[in-house]
């Protein structure tokens, strides 16, 4: 963690560790939410089952586990190292909602990954691009296989409603409050 040196109220900002791990998931979960959304469109409502299907598949399986990894990474950098004192000019409210937003981040960047990673093992397709294969968490189960999927979407629903809150309360913080909630996440933008 770093001092904001400009800054009278002496705003500590994330790490270099801390912000990198957090821009690269974002990238991921960016790339992941379309892909998925893609290929549930083409096999399951168009039945198109070609070879962009199956790499659609493919990478989402693969970047849903590297999200995994990342974050349980992230979890265990923020649970040794810490993370910096809330904004000074946040309200008790505001603290609240803030580390409820963070932390049901966290729930769901790991949750759905792994709802995920049950529906595939159950259905079973642990297969990537043919190259190697996950392995199996549950014995397979087709039908069981239907439930963690529709469990795997709507706790990604819920994961890009937190996402989309978590952006407008950092763009409201930045241009309505204009205190330093973004620049401690991106330095460059402390006032």
């Amino acid at each position: 963690m770093s001092m904001a040196s400009e800054n009278r109220t002496a705003v500590r900002t994330y790490s270099r560790t801390a912000r990198a791990l957090h821009w690269i998931t974002m990238a991921l979960v960016a790339v992941q939410v379309p892909v998925g959304v893609a290929m549930v469109y083409r096999g399951k409502t168009l039945n198109v089952w070609d070879k962009l299907t199956g790499a659609l598949y493919n990478g989402h399986k693969l970047v849903g586990i590297a999200i995994l990894l990342l974050v349980l990474w992230r979890l265990a950098y923020r649970f040794t190292r810490g993370a910096p004192p809330d904004e000074p000019t946040l309200e008790p409210w505001q603290r609240l909602a803030s580390h409820f937003n963070h932390w049901g981040l966290y729930l769901l960047l790991v949750a759905t990954p792994v709802a995920g990673y049950v529906g595939i093992s159950l259905f079973p397709a642990l297969a990537i691009f043919g190259l190697f294969k996950l392995p199996g968490i549950v014995a397979p189960d087709k039908a069981a296989a239907g439930t963690a999927f529709v469990v795997h979407m709507a706790l990604a629903i819920a994961l890009v409603l937190l996402i989309g809150m978590h952006v407008a309360a950092a763009l409201f913080h930045y241009f309505v409050r204009k205190d330093n909630v973004l620049g401690r996440m991106i330095p460059r933008l402390l006032r």
